[in-house]
């Protein structure tokens, strides 16, 4: 990758989390204490210090540029719970430092002798703010602010025409298939190395996800009060926060149905999937239709299969996207906040992979039966943290939303939660019994 796309790859990450925070003022910026979020003038902070920290100081050996950055903004050593209590540096000052660091990555982007070493950190540490940027996105839908203002709008587009398609499932043959990222691949995180074989028996996987139609009537039939559809840990879950309908809906007398996105109420959408349901909410709804949620493993080979894949599917026969190897484009993705908020499942016909599945890169992540586990031979990288800590604890999502950074995923991609989190922006896919 050229320097120069790495540097505009910093820029324009920079420019995402600053345009993320503009409009809040400084009460918003802190925000109340959640377990789930963090105070958004602490976390842009982190940002920054996450890169000075791989890059500036890890691969370049330099100083740091504020001498209480890792009192402040070191996420390991810091509890959540004191975030919004450090004696943080106000606003002004916390941009500064956002800028500071910018600047300097990109001055050290010229030095040809650091160039290889330089290039995966300033990779890691621009995919950390990626994820960061998401979080500001659904941190500004958990506190029912308004929507984000971008300054680059314009390159924003409106929602595509839906195209129809049948309603019966994506019929998926079974065969050997490495699950997992090539070492071929420029950059991966560790949780993705490496392609390893399992064997997958046929199954049937529906071509879209689930939409907010469909979940609908699994409110409607009482299935949040009927514990036979819940496993014993959501059916806790559920009575632990009384929840009767996923957590941005409500009733409203003649208007049925409504839904919160940001800081405004709207008609639920019949065909938009349906999104900020957690784990057990999704394997709740697929007791009550009669199916199931994918493996990781299925849902990898769905999106990774080519029209020519045999039994034996090589890593080298893995498409990179479900609709092959060409790069995400505005034709196949609704990502990178494009339409600040998702699409109809119908959309963008040219996402389709090799059995028929739309849209399973982008609009709502999707999460899976698995948890998430080592593949075999892990190895932490560099930022041991990352990944390590969380095995087992987690439930694994695939496919990314529609804030989530194109350049950042492939069908490999594994992101995780813990099965309650239900402000993320995730849905579901399910498959036939």
């Amino acid at each position: 990758m050229e320097s120069a796309e790495l540097a505009e790859w910093v820029r324009d990450a920079r420019q995402r989390t600053i345009d993320l925070v503009a409009d809040l003022d400084d009460e918003q910026l802190v925000g109340p204490y959640l377990p789930i979020i963090n105070p958004m003038l602490w976390e842009i902070g982190h940002v920054a210090w996450f890169q000075e920290k791989w890059v500036l100081r890890h691969v370049c050996e330099r100083k740091p540029i504020r001498e209480d950055a890792d009192a402040n903004w070191d996420s390991i050593a810091i509890p959540h719970t004191t975030r919004w209590d450090l004696p943080l540096p106000s606003r002004d000052e916390t941009i500064a430092y956002l800028s500071d660091v910018r600047d300097s990555v990109l001055e050290s982007l010229q030095n040809d002798a650091l160039r290889e070493k330089m290039s995966y950190f300033v990779r890691y540490t621009t995919h950390h703010e990626d994820m960061h940027n998401e979080a500001f996105t659904y941190t500004r839908q958990t506190l029912g602010y308004p929507p984000p203002r971008f300054t680059d709008a314009d390159e924003l587009r409106a929602p595509i025409t839906p195209t129809p398609l049948t309603t019966d499932d994506a019929e998926v043959p079974g065969g050997v298939f490495f699950l997992g990222a090539s070492q071929n691949e420029p950059f991966v995180f560790d949780n993705e190395k490496w392609a390893h074989s399992v064997e997958i028996e046929p199954f049937a996987i529906g071509r879209t996800p689930v939409t907010q139609a469909e979940f609908l009537g699994f409110v409607e039939e009482g299935g949040y009060r009927r514990s036979e559809f819940w496993t014993r840990e959501g059916w806790k879950w559920r009575e632990s926060v009384n929840a009767e309908h996923p957590v941005y809906w409500k009733k409203s007398g003649d208007k049925g149905w409504i839904r919160r996105h940001f800081d405004r109420w709207c008609a639920l959408e019949s065909n938009l999937p349906v999104i900020h349901v957690n784990w057990h909410e999704a394997m709740a709804y697929c007791r009550w239709a009669g199916r199931r949620l994918p493996t990781e493993a299925e849902w990898e080979f769905a999106a990774a299969m080519g029209p020519e894949s045999s039994e034996n599917m090589m890593p080298s026969e893995k498409r990179r996207f479900p609709w092959g190897d060409a790069d995400p484009s505005l034709e196949r993705v609704n990502m990178d906040w494009q339409n600040l908020g998702c699409i109809d499942v119908g959309a963008l016909p040219d996402s389709d992979s090799a059995v028929g599945c739309r849209q399973m890169i982008g609009n709502v992540w999707e999460w899976t039966i698995s948890a998430f586990q080592p593949y075999p031979g892990f190895e932490r990288d560099a930022y041991e943290e990352y990944s390590e800590p969380w095995f087992g604890t987690r439930k694994v999502l695939r496919g990314g939303c529609w804030s989530t950074r194109s350049r950042m995923l492939r069908n490999t991609w594994r992101n995780f939660y813990t099965p309650d989190r239900r402000d993320v922006l995730a849905g579901l896919r399910t498959c036939a019994l």
